[in-house]
């Protein structure tokens, strides 16, 4: 799912879902089936959007004990998602058991699902980081620290911050991947988000793919909305 405008899916229901994919008829999506659309309806959700031709983003931020997340990991590398994640604060032990897990579920000639830890949300301020969580430092510090825990422990990137991008890359290498959520265009209402980004200053800080929800679901015309994003992130003048 590298080099991509994923789509993030929050919705309560298979209904709601179906209205929305039905307006992109003739393109190929990435989208994020996140824990209110995978709680609500279960595996058959991701079945779906499979059928419908799409790649999927199965956003359930596991953590837990290691035993439980390469079960868990067992389980839903049977789905069909092409990409999971965890939480990097579970530690290298439990991300590197939750390889094992998707090793071991992944059918024999089918390609295991890429695997990516969550560092900080996009939502934690540094105040919330030092005060709330109780760590020291910068956030940077703090997402880069989380980012080479999840490459040491075998994982295919990370979920941040465009923000922290460049120092990722640079330390860890380019082939690493950054999934960047937290995307607005110029001027968009930021929700909850804290550190946003809009796609010309993701793609400019070098991330590998972003994920945009409700500047796209929540669009008058979300076709348009959707081709406007993807042509600011590729650089495509419209």
């Amino acid at each position: 799912m590298k080099q991509s405008l994923i789509i993030a899916l929050d919705f309560p229901d298979l209904i709601q879902t179906e209205r929305f994919l039905s307006q992109f008829p003739s393109e190929k999506l990435a989208v994020k089936v996140g824990m209110e659309l995978f709680y609500q309806n279960g595996p058959a959700i991701i079945s779906y959007v499979k059928e419908q031709g799409h790649d999927v983003f199965l956003d359930l931020k596991l953590h837990d004990i290691p035993n439980t997340v390469k079960m868990a990991m067992t389980g839903l590398a049977t789905l069909g998602a092409d990409m999971v994640n965890v939480h990097a604060a579970g530690g290298q032990k439990m991300m590197e058991a939750a390889m094992e897990g998707l090793d071991k579920g992944t059918s024999a000639g089918k390609k295991r699902p890429l695997c990516i830890g969550v560092t900080q949300l996009t939502s934690t301020s540094q105040e919330q980081m030092n005060v709330e969580q109780n760590i020291a430092g910068s956030l940077e510090d703090s997402v880069l620290h989380y980012a080479k825990l999840t490459q040491q422990a075998g994982l295919d990137g990370v979920v941040c911050s465009t923000h922290e991008v460049k120092n990722i890359h640079e330390r860890i290498g380019l082939e690493f991947l950054t999934v960047t959520p937290g995307i607005r265009s110029a001027g968009g209402q930021t929700h909850d988000q804290k550190r946003i980004a809009t796609p010309e200053q993701a793609r400019d800080f070098g991330a590998d793919a972003i994920v945009v929800g409700r500047a796209i679901t929540g669009a008058k015309d979300p076709l348009k909305a959707y081709l406007d994003m993807k042509a600011a992130w590729e650089g495509i003048s419209c």
